[in-house]
């Protein structure tokens, strides 16, 4: 079984101009978009569907 997507997720949000903001709760961090796009990650996310969720809440074209 992964270990999780969080480093991959945070990887394509890297690359795409992201970068992470202040705030989040608990073990959510806030991803801010070079056009001002957000999106929430959690540090813990196992599941592919949700992964996916992210990418495509970013705007980047890219499934798990």
């Amino acid at each position: 079984m992964p270990e999780g997507y969080y480093k991959d997720i945070i990887s394509y949000l890297k690359k795409s101009g992201f970068h992470r903001a202040k705030g989040g709760k608990g073990s959510h961090e806030k991803w801010i978009g070079p056009d001002g796009t957000r999106v929430l990650v959690p540090r813990s996310s196992k599941s592919r569907h949700t992964a996916n969720a992210i990418m495509k809440d970013a705007g980047i074209d890219h499934k798990f």
